[in-house]
């Protein structure tokens, strides 16, 4: 039987994309293009009667370019209050560009309360049900100008999973700067392996924390393999795959052999609330 049937099959999605996957690396201004080439991806799938939860980076990277900043940010204010700033401006560019599909989209910005206080888990999943029913796409991002400590995850990939776990998602799709899941940094290692296939992730779990190359992006291997203890553990299938080309989207969701799959392996004694500490 082919091992990706169920991908194929996936009713509700969750489609992670991270700072670097958005932005024109030179600049870190916002790849319009690719924006709205993932987009119509997203559209394609709500047209063939998939619900899409998109959990999108890069708040931060375009706060730093509006205002000119070509360095990471230092200091938790400064993060914060850049932040504020590009958050106003993607989520800006997200409406534009959906409603020329006519979809309807909704900000979610989430803490760690958010999950691990169980009347706010409990109202956030009413919330992110309720906007799926109405065929809204839900746009979800830490809550970075308010954080403290939740500002220090670095990436969204962890959160990516946290959704999908919440909202019972039946497939994870992690975009990012690197094609999938190798034995070693493919960077720095031209000897390193792909691994098409992962039935156990624990056993990855030794990798270095970071294969990112870019300077907007601030997410490794190592969140990605976090990403997929939590998602699989709790019943979603998750693929990593390169963000280069929008359509791969289409391609993962048809269940054919891209990036790295991690199947779903439910466990009833993982508890996904310790993958908050």
């Amino acid at each position: 039987m082919d091992i990706r049937v169920k991908v194929r099959d996936a009713e509700r999605i969750v489609i992670k994309i991270g700072s670097s996957s958005i932005t024109h690396s030179e600049t870190g201004e916002l790849n319009l293009s690719k924006i709205e080439k993932l987009i119509r991806q997203i559209a394609d799938l709500k047209g063939a009667g998939k619900e899409v939860m998109l959990v999108s980076s890069g708040a931060i990277s375009t706060g730093r370019h509006a205002l000119g900043i070509k360095e990471k940010p230092s200091t938790l204010c400064e993060k914060q209050a850049l932040a504020a700033i590009g958050q106003a401006r993607l989520i800006m560019e997200y409406r534009k560009l959906f409603s020329e599909y006519s979809i309807r989209i909704a900000q979610i910005l989430m803490t760690k309360t958010t999950i691990t206080d169980d009347n706010y888990r409990e109202n956030a999943k009413a919330t992110f049900t309720q906007l799926l029913d109405y065929g809204a796409v839900p746009i979800v991002n830490e809550n970075d100008t308010i954080s403290t400590y939740e500002i220090q995850f670095g990436d969204n990939d962890r959160l990516s999973a946290l959704v999908s776990t919440l909202t019972e998602a039946d497939l994870l799709i992690l975009l990012s700067d690197i094609d999938g899941l190798y034995t070693d940094d493919p960077n720095t290692n031209k000897d390193a392996k792909f691994v098409d296939y992962v039935d156990d992730v624990d056993k990855y779990m030794s990798m270095g924390k970071s294969t990112s190359k870019s300077d907007f992006g601030t997410g490794g291997m190592y969140t990605k393999l976090l990403a997929a203890q939590i998602a699989t553990n709790s019943g979603t299938d998750m693929v990593i795959a390169s963000a280069e080309d929008m359509s791969i989207i289409e391609n993962i969701a048809r269940g054919e052999k891209i990036g790295t799959y991690f199947p779903a392996k439910q466990n009833k004694d993982f508890d996904w609330l310790n993958y908050l500490e």
